[in-house]
């Protein structure tokens, strides 16, 4: 996986500066630690920070086709195309040769062979540009479920680009700057696509291409998901998806270097590391390298509650040992979590704050102590959106709700109303109703219901949950993909999400909910498709979250930190804060049962955010 970035200037009397592009390029050293370069013409500038996974000695970028001295095209890319190898074959037929065996020059050719319309024949998790010097346009591409980010800030005559918003910022001409409007989609708790909550940026929407001509802009829309009738029967049904599950873990499994996978001891994780063992083995390749999260201390400070009913570890094991997996457990302690330089990086990377905390510190120190080992992992994303795991989407009142069911009660906790989010609580109450949380919510709901594609006659709970499963593809998702693309990509790993393959959302998205729980259980389809290869105990565990740190030490340091934030008057983040309710946090601490502890978290982000970005908050 790579960072891109680049710089678009059709005003003569401002060209493109190689001191710019350098230092937009440079911000994104994570994501590319082997090799970096940059391209210029006289309106654009490319730039690339490379992470070698196909062909490490022929793939380097910005890539250029030449037609005798004249370039034809250049492009900075970031990700990877799965079906490359049929696409060479296919395009060699056509005429085209090929100097590297890089999915990358795939790509490029591809382009030149089928002009915009290339977007459909790619398979993959990808966001790249592409240049073409005798237009003078600049073309924009994000992958379907927006896998890997792409942002974009345009300029009175031209436009600027990059895989994170760092790399926009170093830019002379972007300033970060949030409106309320982007501090009401910061504390919302869903993912508008095409936001970015930065005033004056926008984020490329999954399944999109943007057109730079200097004569303006022009956004495509190439895919979405669809509504079509489900024909088959169950037993058809689970074949197909199994069939589609054995052709993508396959696809995916293509790399030129370490690859692992990420094993919770989930249903998830375990279907993708059974299917993974059982391919390499047949090719000889095996056995499957597989890694888990733990912390320190926590089989003695676990205590089953109504999220989570059996901790990771056991079951993580026990998959291992079923599949012959060379499996590390990795674990983490208190200290490390609350190491402000490991709390710093996770911070630094994501751009924006967010209220995970432990649970982003952790995921960022799993994949640092991956990396050791190695380039690629795959990981279980989406499974729960597309086959319906999440407990909120089969509790009547959360579904029932007028809004995002994630945030509907009894899941929604905070102070704002019925619909409102958990990182609100220390949040200043005059400032949540300046910026019109609620409504905005409301407002990001309906659209979000408008957009969903129905079938004719269907009513009633099929309706209800084809809308519920369209929210969590377009809405939750992204959130989710993005967080673990800033996580990984900060220690330079590449991680892969084979349940995110478009053909696999389109099938199961259009399967009705009655076949996604023929057995009266979350994510039926998926159990019964890879049953086979998972032992009982795991086949049939119950869903349960991304696990968090029980330990009360981790608690208090969390608390301390808060206080540190609040004993500095100047402190910006207190404008932001409701202070009886943050001396309550402070004195009281934040493991009695108050709830404070993801507001907490957010308000040690957002204490870094606005020192370290400098941001202009206009509201």
């Amino acid at each position: 996986m790579c960072g891109i970035a680049g710089w678009v200037s059709y005003d003569p009397a401002e060209p493109v500066q190689r001191q710019v592009i350098d230092a937009m390029t440079r911000t994104m050293a994570c994501r590319g630690p082997d090799d970096h370069g940059v391209w210029l013409d006289d309106r654009v500038a490319l730039g690339h920070r490379r992470l070698a996974v196909i062909d490490p000695e022929g793939g380097s970028q910005p890539m250029t086709f030449s037609d005798g001295d004249r370039t034809v095209a250049a492009l900075t890319y970031s990700g990877e195309v799965f079906n490359h190898r049929e696409l060479r074959e296919e395009l060699t037929r056509l005429g085209h040769r090929f100097r590297t065996s890089s999915d990358t020059e795939v790509v490029l050719h591809a382009y030149l062979e089928w002009g915009e319309d290339f977007t459909e024949r790619l398979n993959g998790m990808y966001a790249f540009a592409l240049w073409e010097p005798r237009t003078r346009e600049l073309l924009l591409v994000r992958d379907r479920l927006g896998i890997k980010p792409l942002y974009y800030f345009p300029l009175r005559d031209g436009l600027l680009f990059g895989s994170e918003p760092k790399a926009i910022f170093a830019h002379p001409a972007a300033r970060p700057a949030v409106n309320s409007e982007g501090m009401a989609e910061l504390l919302s708790f869903t993912k508008t696509p095409g936001h970015a909550v930065y005033s004056g940026m926008h984020e490329l929407r999954p399944g999109h291409t943007l057109r730079v001509r200097q004569e303006g802009l022009r956004l495509n829309r190439y895919w979405q998901v669809e509504a079509r009738e489900h024909t088959d029967d169950l037993d058809t049904t689970v074949g197909r998806i199994r069939d589609l599950l054995d052709d993508i873990i396959a696809r995916q499994l293509i790399s030129d270097v370490p690859l692992c996978t990420l094993l919770s001891g989930g249903l998830d994780s375990s279907a993708i590391t059974a299917l993974a063992a059982r391919h390499l083995e047949r090719t000889g390749d095996g056995p499957v390298r597989s890694f888990a999260l733990d912390f320190a201390a926590h089989a003695e400070n676990f205590q089953a509650d109504e999220w989570r009913g059996t901790p990771d570890t056991p079951y993580g094991h026990l998959l291992a040992r079923h599949v012959g997996a060379d499996h590390t457990v990795v674990t983490l302690d208190p200290p490390a979590l609350m190491d402000r330089a490991h709390r710093e990086a996770v911070m630094r990377a994501r751009d924006l704050p967010f209220d995970l905390g432990d649970g982003d510190t952790s995921l960022y120190l799993l994949f640092k102590a991956v990396r050791h080992q190695s380039t690629v992992a795959l990981s279980g994303e989406s499974a729960d959106e597309l086959f319906g795991g999440y407990r909120w989407i089969h509790h009547p009142d959360s579904v029932a709700a007028p809004t995002f069911p994630w945030l509907a009660p009894p899941f929604g906790t905070g102070i704002s109303g019925p619909g409102s989010g958990p990182g609100e609580a220390l949040i200043d109450r005059g400032l949540i109703q300046k910026i019109d949380l609620a409504d905005y919510r409301a407002q990001r709901y309906r659209e979000a219901l408008a957009e969903v594609p129905h079938l004719p006659g269907v009513s009633g709970r099929e309706r209800r949950m084809r809308e519920l499963c369209y929210l969590h593809l377009t809405r939750f998702l992204p959130w989710m993909l993005d967080r673990k693309d800033r996580a990984s990509m900060a220690v330079g790993l590449e991680v892969r999400v084979p349940f995110c393959d478009h053909r696999l959302v389109d099938y199961v998205f259009n399967t009705p909910w009655s076949m996604k729980t023929f057995d009266g259980r979350e994510k039926s389809l998926l159990r019964a498709a890879t049953r086979d290869l998972l032992p009982t105990e795991i086949a049939d565990r119950v869903k349960a979250p991304y696990p968090t740190t029980k330990d009360p030490r981790y608690l208090e340091a969390l608390r301390a930190e808060l206080d540190r934030v609040t004993r500095d008057p100047d402190n910006p983040v207190l404008a932001l804060l409701d202070r009886p309710t943050l001396t309550t946090a402070v004195t009281e601490g934040l493991s009695a049962g108050n709830g404070l502890r993801t507001s907490a978290e957010l308000v040690l982000a957002l204490d870094f955010w606005l020192r370290s970005y400098d941001v202009r908050l206009d509201f």
